[in-house]
């Protein structure tokens, strides 16, 4: 039965407004970096960063993030999650410092893999935090706002981006966070409760590295092949060796005690369908938003302010539509709204497919404003489902589990999908670059970036070499859009299948291997 008196923390609201922004300055990082693609891609004013080292800019925090999420939920956990969070704060500031100074694209990737263990240790606390501050009955409406943060941090990444690109060298992109991460150690200081699980599992230190090493293999090969073709053994072995490793990670965690992933929670359909669900929907989303940004300041010639800015309507749509997505599913059902919100997510990329080198502008304002609407229809009731299927002690775990799954496909989604982008693109331009010298041809074949340097150099020519390459590119960019698209598809078909509906209620109802183990039993 109910309690009838507020159960949460006096200083909840305040402290909820303290998570959101230490999770801004984490989420803002990757979007921000999205508008300054072409500009560390030039040897002039960047670093001169090919397509595949633009990828593991991107990939390199993606994945060191996913790999530790579970290890810093559990040392959260363990040690105090106001401790992890300043810790994690530090580190990622820090980390921000150097990725602003860095003098070449492998000093960046490292920069940005520090930055990615900074952000694991941020992340999965600030969830553990909102579970335990907040009473069950105001949870979901916490949940909401945490999620909308998120989707307009993607939003207003990229604007905020354009500024300080229109103004400032490339680096200040990463050195904005230092202040906000300054400002937030001191509020975490002065307003966050400590708090522990006072059954803390043990850390996995064989499984943290077995899935690290899986997803870097596995990414490697994938980015590789769609930079420089798939038809090398190296690529395979790195694909299925990574494979490989990540199925003995999956075996590995079955039979531990405590395992980073445990593996016995996909067997509850109230956790295991969201998880998914959040696994889909940003595998196609963040490889969209990789390829929209070169769209709109090559193929299109807005600058990364005017870039930035075409991403409004998404945002806007994350701050109406987030914070209400709570009422929505009380109304109408997880189930319900979930499945819309993919569907719109799913025509809004598709919309892509049909983006020509000179389709009008307001066409693309309506995509992004569709799929900001769908976005903030599917996080809150996802993330809602995963945390009331797990005990308040427990919410470190649905936190680690479910953010490792957004970043883990998300990183994908970069690679398989920047992959298909490159190797269509390539196979389009070949014809057109066959004429020109060989350093101009590599270049024009390499990616989108490299043709519009080459054809500064190539005189009166360059001319035709931008037009193949932008139509080249629009191809490509129609070929992802539509796989994008197909997967987020998918992901109605599981809402229909697995997600709770409205008559479902919110009580966690273990398996009964679930039910056995006492650290997985749901709170009384």
């Amino acid at each position: 039965m109910q309690p009838q008196t507020n159960t949460g923390h006096p200083r909840r609201w305040i402290i909820l407004g303290v998570l959101v922004i230490s999770l801004l300055v984490v989420v803002l990082d990757n979007t921000v970096l999205n508008v300054a693609l072409k500009t560390l891609a030039d040897p002039e004013h960047g670093l001169g960063a090919s397509q595949g080292e633009l990828e593991w800019s991107i990939n390199s925090y993606t994945l060191v993030f996913a790999g530790l999420l579970f290890t810093a939920g559990v040392l959260g956990d363990r040690y105090g999650r106001k401790r992890f969070l300043a810790i994690g704060l530090a580190i990622f500031g820090i980390a921000s410092a150097l990725s602003a100074y860095a003098q070449d694209p492998a000093q960046l990737i490292w920069a940005r893999a520090l930055m990615g263990l900074g952000g694991a240790a941020i992340m999965p606390v600030t969830l553990s935090i909102i579970s335990n501050v907040f009473d069950p009955r105001e949870r979901g409406r916490a949940i909401a706002i945490w999620s909308g943060s998120v989707g307009l941090a993607i939003a207003i990444g990229p604007i905020l981006g354009g500024i300080l690109l229109e103004h400032f060298w490339w680096g200040s992109v990463f050195l904005i966070n230092v202040p906000v991460v300054v400002g937030g150690l001191v509020l975490v200081a002065v307003l966050v409760p400590e708090s522990r699980d006072p059954r803390p599992g043990k850390i996995d230190i064989v499984g943290v590295a077995l899935s690290v090493v899986g997803l870097v293999g596995l990414s490697y090969g994938i980015i590789d092949g769609g930079e420089h073709g798939f038809g090398r053994p190296v690529v395979w072995a790195a694909i299925l060796g990574g494979l490989a490793v990540l199925a003995a990670f999956v075996a590995y965690e079955r039979r531990i005690e405590f395992p980073s992933l445990d593996v016995r929670l996909f067997k509850v359909p109230r956790f295991a369908a969201p998880v998914a669900l959040i696994g889909l929907v940003f595998f196609a989303a963040l490889g969209v938003f990789f390829f929209s940004a070169f769209y709109l300041q090559l193929v299109r010639g807005y600058s990364p302010l005017e870039t930035g800015l075409m991403l409004l309507p998404f945002a806007v749509a994350q701050l109406v539509f987030a914070p209400r997505s709570a009422a929505m599913v009380k109304k109408y059902g997880a189930k319900t709204v979930s499945g819309v919100g993919l569907a719109m997510t799913a025509v809004g990329m598709g919309g892509f497919v049909f983006l020509g080198v000179s389709t009008p502008i307001w066409v693309i304002l309506v995509l992004f404003f569709v799929q900001g609407i769908g976005m903030a229809n599917i996080m809150p009731p996802a993330m809602e489902s995963i945390m009331s299927s797990l005990p308040r002690e427990k919410a470190g775990v649905g936190s680690a589990v479910s953010n490792t799954v957004r970043q883990v496909a998300g990183a994908l989604g970069v690679a398989v999908l920047g992959s298909v982008l490159a190797g269509v693109y390539r196979g389009e331009v070949t014809s057109a670059a066959s004429s020109l010298p060989e350093p101009a041809r590599d270049a024009v074949e390499e990616s989108i970036s490299g043709a519009y340097g080459a054809a500064q150099s190539l005189g009166p020519a360059g001319g035709a070499v931008i037009d193949a390459a932008n139509n080249a590119f629009v191809t490509a960019m129609h070929w992802t859009a539509a796989i994008g698209a197909t997967v987020a598809a998918l992901g109605v078909l599981m809402v229909l299948r697995w997600m709770p509906g409205k008559a479902d209620g919110h009580q966690f109802e273990p398996s009964p291997n679930l039910a056995e183990q006492p650290e997985l039993a749901p709170a009384s």
